[in-house]
């Protein structure tokens, strides 16, 4: 498996700087990794239709696991508008460098790891290609790291330039893009249970008539 790790070349996005966010680009489906019944694996962006299929993983550029409820509430506003989800990789100093960006900038975000080939087959559905960092921002796509675009994009969402997160925050755990669960265990039919046979009961001693016993 190889992933392609890029820092962005910088683009000329005037004409993005005044975009309206919420009419212009729409918000980043789940992915779902769905197991058929017959064991084939399909990724999609809607849930399974068969009621056979078993969807064992979902990846959502959601934001939803940055407790929300904890941050300032203008910050609270822009989070829960135009969420913001990194995609990273091992060994990958680009990926490093935008969740510094993030962090030091007190952007609240979701880090999606992408080290699998189940992860690779994701991230290449919901971005088109297997770049890293990949970064989502409410609908837009972010692909390979350049601080001065990435700059440009949050303070157009409306993020703060400086860090007004509260000191109690925590930065949510990465977790994997496609958290593949263990299938059910097959049920064991039970054993029926027999009662056991009565032990025979020891037939009586024989006597003679003198009540001597053999």
């Amino acid at each position: 498996m190889k992933f392609t790790v890029n820092s962005f070349t910088t683009k000329s996005i005037a004409a993005y700087a005044l975009f309206s966010w919420a009419a212009a680009f729409s918000y980043a489906q789940p992915v779902y990794r769905i197991v058929g019944p017959e064991g084939k694996v399909t990724f999609s962006d809607k849930p399974p239709v068969e009621p056979q299929a078993k969807v064992t993983s979902g990846a959502a550029a959601s934001g939803s696991g940055v407790a929300s409820a904890s941050l300032p509430f203008e910050l609270r506003q822009v989070a829960q508008k135009y969420p913001v989800t990194l995609y990273t990789g091992d060994n990958c100093s680009p990926c490093q460098s935008a969740k510094t960006m993030l962090m030091s900038r007190g952007v609240p975000f979701t880090e999606k790891t992408v080290n699998t080939n189940d992860d690779s087959q994701a991230l290449q559905r919901l971005s088109g290609d297997n770049t890293l960092p990949f970064a989502t921002i409410g609908g837009q796509q972010l692909k390979g790291y350049s601080d001065s675009e990435w700059t440009q994009f949050l303070n157009a969402a409306g993020y703060p330039a400086t860090s007004v997160l509260p000191a109690s925050y925590r930065q949510p755990a990465a977790t994997p893009m496609v958290a593949v669960s263990a299938a059910p265990a097959a049920a064991v039919p039970a054993v029926p249970v027999r009662a056991a046979a009565p032990a025979p009961q020891p037939a009586p001693a024989a006597t003679n008539p003198s009540g001597i016993r053999f």
